[in-house]
């Protein structure tokens, strides 16, 4: 037996967290109202809103994400620098039985999250892409975290999912009777990066 130590290096983050309280009824009347208001998505349907955590009946809720991007920003980023994460667009998505939502990132945005207001527990996830080229393929026997090519995580009501936006993910056909309702959104920064005295400073 060959003793060995793996280290997985520069590895991609996925923050979990957990809204940990059932949404009002003023605020699941807003989720259904919403709902009226949509375009079409390759696989499913998108709130006309994009801004939609800017509206009153979802104030809470974005005090509650705010909370936790700043925790992601503490966390995984540690920036030197005094900038303040906050979060530009948001939308609301839907999905119904054999439906599902396309590949895709999110570009102009740093980090991308996405707060599950309704969710089949044991048929519902989100999946992730690496899409780093590689020059050779080779046929896996047993799949890890250092060989896959994809990976996906379940997902529950309240769950809140952060991740960097350059991460490519889809939600793959829709299995249970229940509507899947998401609260996607994207975050950027207000403040300075980078050095003056190294010609690297940007203010934002």
């Amino acid at each position: 037996m060959i003793e060995s130590t793996i280290n997985g290096i520069f590895p991609t983050p996925v923050y979990i967290s957990k809204l940990n309280r059932e949404l009002t009824p003023l605020e699941l009347k807003f989720v259904d109202k919403s709902k009226n208001n949509f375009f079409k998505n390759d696989g499913n349907i998108t709130s006309s809103n994009n801004y939609i955590l800017n509206e009153k009946p979802f104030a809470n809720i974005k005090k509650e994400l705010d909370l936790r991007v700043q925790d992601y920003f503490d966390k995984i980023i540690s920036p030197a620098n005094n900038i303040t994460p906050y979060i530009t667009q948001s939308w609301l998505n839907y999905t119904e039985t054999n439906q599902y939502h396309h590949k895709h990132a999110h570009p102009n945005s740093l980090v991308s999250g996405v707060f599950y207001i309704n969710c089949h527990e044991e048929l519902d996830k989100i999946k992730f892409f690496n899409d780093n080229y590689k020059a050779i393929k080779l046929e896996i026997k047993d799949w890890n975290l250092y060989n896959s090519e994809t990976w996906w995580f379940s997902v529950k009501t309240g769950d809140v999912i952060l991740f960097p936006s350059s991460l490519t993910h889809m939600v793959e056909t829709k299995q249970g009777d229940n509507t899947r309702i998401s609260l996607a959104f994207n975050v950027f920064i207000k403040g300075t990066v980078g050095k003056n005295i190294d010609l690297t400073e940007l203010v934002l």
